[in-house]
């Protein structure tokens, strides 16, 4: 998916060797970035110890936000896709000792199926 699915809403796949180096300063000795997603400009990264929620704020993007989710946390998750009215799809994961869902949006498309293939992947484990 090119700059235009980005900026549309739609997630891409992004090189996990670049997120490293984004993320050196939040990452753990020895932990490893499996996958990793971008959406608009927040990214959903999977290593193989947790989910990372990164979340750039303003307009610039220079205040950012990193939400970490230690697989064992997640007690379970949902996708909802698009329909032809409702174009947005979404993702819900549910944390132990919350009520609330964190929600991300996306646009119409298939990235989704990607991104909840790759939580199972992990939160199963």
């Amino acid at each position: 998916m090119g700059l235009l699915s980005g900026l549309l809403g739609n997630a891409s796949e992004v090189d996990a060797q670049a997120i490293e180096k984004e993320l050196e300063m939040i990452l753990m000795e020895a932990e490893q970035i499996q996958k990793a997603f971008k959406l608009i400009r927040d990214l959903l990264v999977f290593t193989d110890k947790r989910l990372i929620l990164v979340d750039k704020q303003g307009v610039t993007g220079k205040k950012v936000e990193y939400h970490s989710i230690p697989y064992k946390s997640i007690t379970h998750f949902s996708i909802e896709s698009a329909g032809h009215f409702d174009l947005d799809a979404e993702l819900k994961v549910w944390i132990s000792g919350t009520h609330e869902p964190i929600s991300k949006e996306f646009k119409k498309d298939k990235n989704i199926y990607d991104v909840q293939r790759t939580l199972a992947k992990y939160v199963s484990k």
